[in-house]
């Protein structure tokens, strides 16, 4: 056989090998790739499903503020973030936020029968959402059915809780979860923000004591859900704001009674239940109204 042609058979020959291998290697990375994509997939599921979990664990700006109403305090109009600023917040953390901060503002305007006030913020609340791209969350149909509903708080009622869930159904599954959190966080510091100040305004009314302290436990599903998305600058910023509140609600000692135990027979299934207490001195909410005054300056504050 010809020098020539056996090197061309053996060239020939490597370059088929080499190709195979290469081949073969490809088909080995595109399997790792496949897999780990659907272990990526699988656990962002599952960080979803948990994530959904703690969202529906905590209390909404309509629960929060009948939980004031309920203690028998007074309409303070001045508590409220004044609907001036809503032209200032440009960033997604300062829509966000302060978007959640209406939402409790318009809540607690509402079930004061503080209709035309509720439908003001409303409207500085569409404005928000738009910014932040959620086009059909509030639209004018919804602002005009609280309108010709002036007179009707409950359904005032139903309408801005429907309204504040549209808003974070649709950044969930839009892909934007880390900006529904920011929604729930703006508001539940809100409706922290206006117990604490209520109280330090009547300090001897023990129910509205008992609403701020029972949000020790909310809490820990607050930070639970902002940790699923943590490495977000804006969620770690919220984050640190709610870890700085938790520091104080530390020194709140939580009791649990005795366990008992209760069985569904439909579902065959036993479910171990337990009331949670928690006590606290006056010098630990003189320190959370502190610490929370100055968390929310910081959210409503202008750019």
């Amino acid at each position: 056989m010809p020098k020539v042609f056996r090197l061309l058979i053996i060239t020939t020959l490597s370059i088929i090998t080499i190709s195979a291998c290469v081949q073969d290697k490809s088909k080995k990375i595109e399997k790792d790739l496949a897999s780990e994509s659907q272990k990526q997939a699988e656990q962002l599921k599952k960080d979803f499903n948990k994530a959904k979990q703690v969202f529906y664990s905590l209390p909404s700006p309509i629960e929060t503020a009948m939980l004031i109403k309920r203690s028998g305090v007074d309409y303070t109009p001045e508590l409220l973030n004044p609907t001036e600023n809503q032209s200032s917040y440009v960033s997604t953390y300062k829509l966000a936020m302060n978007l959640g901060v209406y939402s409790a503002n318009i809540s607690y305007a509402s079930i004061f029968e503080q209709s035309q006030v509720a439908i003001k913020y409303m409207a500085a609340a569409k404005k928000l959402a738009e910014n932040l791209g959620i086009l059909n969350a509030i639209d004018q149909e919804t602002i005009g059915r609280l309108e010709n509903n002036i007179n009707n708080r409950d359904s005032l009622m139903d309408i801005i809780s429907e309204t504040f869930m549209n808003s974070d159904g649709f950044l969930k599954e839009n892909g934007r979860p880390e900006t529904a959190a920011l929604l729930i966080a703006g508001g539940w510091i809100e409706g922290l923000y206006l117990a604490t100040q209520h109280a330090k305004l009547e300090p001897k009314n023990e129910e509205i004591i008992d609403r701020i302290t029972d949000q020790k436990m909310s809490l820990q599903s607050l930070i639970q859900l902002l940790s699923t998305y943590k490495g977000s600058k804006d969620v770690d910023q919220a984050l640190e704001s709610l870890k700085r509140i938790n520091s104080i609600y530390k020194n709140f000692k939580m009791v649990s009674s005795d366990i008992e135990s209760i069985t569904d027979e439909s579902e065959r299934k036993t479910v171990l239940t337990a009331k949670a207490d928690v006590y606290h001195d006056k010098s630990h909410i003189k320190k959370l109204t502190s610490v929370v005054d100055s968390i929310r300056s910081g959210i409503v504050q202008p750019n």
